[in-house]
């Protein structure tokens, strides 16, 4: 009777803390070009491989299971990059579009090239906030000439800042943070935040080298550093290095149960967990 209490205790735990399984794998291989990595509720981890760049129609997202076994979710895209999910609708950057994918694995076109205000060059970071609304970085030519759009459910889709303002440079990660859109830039390292209402910037901190992926748990943001294959932690003004040996750290995610850093390493094609505590 002892040991049934005890195999209860132990399952119930892995099923209130999903990402448990992960990260007794800590380690997962087999990814071509990872980019984005986002965790839905049931603890399922879904990773965007650009597979060969520049190369249409290779592209696909892949699902890590709960027991660490790899399958493809969605398949025949090209370049796909930022990953967010809104309900159980996952919306994926793919180049110059931006891609809604079904519970199925079935996807559409949601916000198409000839759609946006100015005519996107490479489509990275996605995230959203509790409206449903999207917020895209366009990192340009990955030294000048991006910017960031704003998609509303109905598809409609607006500038909020371009190359006209002399902080735009290569926007990459994105995070919606209340009334405010915290971004990093990929070309200066610097992490800015832009209120929504004003579209007023502000430096925040830099030396994030490489910036490419944001998140934020509890009062810490924390910033995956791409050129040198590091993440940093921005806790009250401070940066500190908060791990280091990657080959090139992209887009990193919060885990749902908020333990871990679950991050992409696009040149070695692993997904690692780190745990933040």
């Amino acid at each position: 009777m002892e040991n049934l209490r005890v195999f209860l205790i132990l399952l119930l735990t892995l099923i209130s803390t999903p990402s448990k399984a992960h990260e007794s794998l800590n380690l997962i291989s087999g990814f071509t070009s990872p980019e984005s990595v986002v965790q839905d509720a049931k603890g399922d981890i879904y990773v965007s491989e650009i597979g060969e760049f520049n190369k249409d129609g290779d592209g696909k997202i892949t699902r890590i299971s709960i027991d660490g076994k790899l399958s493809t979710f969605a398949s025949g895209m090209d370049d796909p990059k930022g990953l967010t999910f809104i309900g159980k609708s996952l919306y994926v950057t793919d180049k110059n579009r931006v891609l809604k994918v079904e519970s199925n694995g079935k996807w559409m076109v949601f916000g198409s090239t000839m759609a946006f205000p100015q005519t996107p060059i490479f489509l990275n970071d996605i995230t959203s906030d509790e409206a449903g609304n999207l917020y895209v970085s366009d990192s340009g030519n990955l030294s000048a000439g991006g910017a960031i759009f704003k998609i509303t459910q109905d598809k409609k889709i607006t500038l909020i800042l371009n190359e006209n303002t002399p902080e735009i440079l290569a926007p990459n990660g994105l995070l919606v943070v209340k009334n405010d859109l915290f971004e990093v830039d990929f070309a200066s390292g610097i992490l800015y935040k832009i209120n929504l209402k004003t579209k007023s910037i502000l430096k925040v901190a830099e030396g994030f080298g490489g910036g490419d992926g944001l998140i934020k748990s509890g009062d810490s943001f924390f910033v995956s550093d791409w050129k040198n294959g590091k993440i940093f932690k921005l806790q009250r003004n401070k940066v500190t290095l908060f791990k280091e040996g990657f080959t090139a750290a992209a887009d990193i995610a919060l885990s749902y149960d908020k333990r871990s850093i679950i991050t992409p390493d696009m040149k070695t094609g692993s997904v690692t967990l780190v745990p933040i505590h």
